[in-house]
């Protein structure tokens, strides 16, 4: 921030007064009180530095666990879910995978109802124990698919759900344009999001204005890294693993 120093010099003006004498005499100057004159020549004025305002310091978040709404994983649900989050308030959620922690700061505002769903899902176990089934190298993450948590069914990984679908929140600005960001995974339908999520692991800006993003990694990108790439443009890659996504826990701001 500039700041201006106004510096005012007080001029101080002598009053001369001239007496006239007898012609042989010389003139002579007195000030008013008959002294020497006053000297004309301002004082320096020394300017008081100004100390800067000190910015505001940033509000200290702190968050708690939220409770879980259940103790075993509950896979399927007859309709969507009800609110239970507060748009208002701050979310967090962390991956626990089988290769470390994710933390992803939640966009409650931008995308409520993603939010809202991912929460109660986790908050239910549903993602316990599903897989990164498909992760491309250089592009993104995917998981959230319940059919994924059994290597029996691996050849329909990916086409899984909670039993519901729900509409996509396409927010303006809001981009895949980094590595980290969190988005809804869908079909060819806009209306067909449901559980299944996906994290970029470097900028997918083609993808911005078409899918729901709702989240961001604050943490652990380079868990992300680690995943296990068993996929490619073209298809699963042969003998590939999938790493777990063991669960889920969700953070509220306090």
């Amino acid at each position: 921030m500039s700041r201006r120093t106004l510096i005012t010099a007080a001029v101080l003006l002598g009053t001369t007064l001239a007496a006239c004498a007898p012609a042989a005499t010389a003139p002579v100057t007195t000030t008013p009180a008959g002294t020497a004159p006053a000297s004309t020549t301002p004082a320096p004025v020394t300017p008081v530095p100004v100390s800067p305002t000190p910015a505001a310091p940033a509000p200290v978040l702190s968050f708690q666990a939220m409770p879980e709404l259940t103790q075993a994983p509950v896979r399927s649900f007859s309709s969507a879910p009800a609110q239970i989050i507060d748009a208002n308030k701050r979310y967090r959620a962390v991956l626990k995978t089988s290769q470390g922690d994710v933390t992803l700061d939640l966009y409650p505002k931008v995308a409520p109802v993603a939010v809202n769903n991912f929460v109660f899902l986790a908050l239910n176990h549903f993602y316990d124990g599903t897989r990164f089934h498909r992760v491309i190298d250089g592009f993104m993450a995917q998981g959230g698919d319940p059919l994924s948590a059994d290597p029996a069914q691996q050849d329909r990984w990916g086409t899984g759900g909670p039993g519901y679908q729900f509409s996509a929140e396409l927010v303006s600005g809001v981009r895949f344009d980094k590595a980290g960001v969190l988005g809804m995974a869908r079909s060819q339908s806009l209306d067909s999001q449901g559980s299944q999520f996906f994290i970029t692991v470097a900028p997918a800006d083609f993808l911005s204005g078409n899918y729901t993003v709702f989240g961001q990694v604050i943490g652990g990108q380079d868990v992300l890294n680690r995943l296990q790439r068993n996929y490619t443009g073209s298809g699963p890659i042969a003998g590939a693993g999938a790493d777990t996504l063991l669960g889920v826990q969700i953070l509220q701001e306090q």
